[in-house]
């Protein structure tokens, strides 16, 4: 016959087991609704672009230009307006398993007429957008820094980058901001010295705006003239691909797949580099059809396999 402290110790034992295994179980459910409920729990898109979000973010009537989501995939950015109206910045959060409804940011609180191209650094403690009064007058780059459970006042970068006019500063994970000089029409880079921006450096990549980096840094997509037939003047997506010795390589087109016969615009990656996102100005065929749109990166990494064989 077995000893009670025997049996005492075994039953606590299997208790312990127990929870310990529903304690895993719980967080292993936890984990699985965390990641359906990521990108708003859209169904992730394959090699053909779909519309991203429809009547959530990407509202016929609207015009949708850029997207970006926190390093943690949580909080969603971006930026819209309708016809003859200001751009300005909306987000949403992941809270509970759920998302919080959509909100304008106001980061500037009216001290600029418009807000736009959100970008979250990735520690995710400052957040980057473009405010502006008056198109190619006086865009600069805005920063907000994080609170507790919101964000600080917006204040205007205080860096050479601004001493042009500026937009569209997306953030390496070194800190960098990659950023586009309306001035000059070319992007610069400027990289984040103790916390500074002392210096900007002239990217040199053929041709191209909008460009942003990607999340391993070792390839930028950026918006340009579309080269696929003559007389087109719409605009393309294309894809420069980092070389060993750090010099970028030529502009490659997306191709038919992503670029349509209207112009995409506003590349972004995710943070976890598995998307890309963009709009699409379908203003031609339906006034205020402007939305955004999300393909896998492995459209990229595909072009990339096939410059290493040539």
């Amino acid at each position: 016959m077995k000893n009670p402290i025997t049996i005492s110790l075994m039953l606590v034992s299997a208790i312990v087991l127990s929870a310990c295994k529903t304690e895993k179980s719980n967080m292993k459910e936890n984990h699985s609704i965390i990641q359906e409920s990521l990108y708003l729990g859209q169904t992730p898109p394959g090699l053909f672009p779909e519309l991203f979000a429809p009547n959530v973010v990407s509202i016929n009537g609207r015009y949708e230009s850029t997207i970006s989501f926190s390093p943690d995939l949580k909080e969603l950015y971006f930026d819209a307006h309708q016809e003859g109206e200001p751009f300005q910045i909306y987000f949403s959060k992941l809270d509970n398993g759920a998302w919080t409804p959509i909100k304008r940011a106001n980061f500037t609180q009216g001290n600029r007429r418009q807000e736009l191209h959100p970008f979250v650094r990735h520690d995710n403690e400052r957040l980057y957008f473009t405010a502006l009064d008056s198109t190619f007058k006086d865009e600069k780059i805005w920063y907000v820094t994080r609170l507790a459970d919101s964000w600080s006042d917006a204040k205007m970068l205080s860096s050479p980058v601004n001493e042009d006019l500026a937009f569209f500063a997306n953030p390496t994970k070194s800190g960098g901001l990659y950023y586009f000089n309306l001035s000059e029409l070319k992007t610069y880079y400027a990289p984040n010295v103790d916390g500074q921006f002392s210096e900007v450096q002239k990217v040199e990549i053929e041709r191209g705006h909008h460009a942003f980096i990607s999340p391993n840094s070792d390839y930028l997509v950026v918006t340009d003239r579309s080269d696929q037939e003559d007389n087109r003047r719409d605009n393309d997506i294309y894809v420069y691909f980092r070389n060993v010795d750090g010099t970028w390589s030529k502009p490659i087109n997306l191709g038919a797949k992503i670029n349509s016969g209207f112009s995409e615009k506003t590349p972004t990656i995710s943070p976890d580099g598995k998307y890309l996102f963009f709009g699409r100005d379908e203003r031609a065929t339906e006034p205020g059809l402007a939305n955004i749109y999300w393909v896998s990166t492995e459209v990229i990494t595909t072009l990339r396999s096939k410059q290493r064989r040539q």
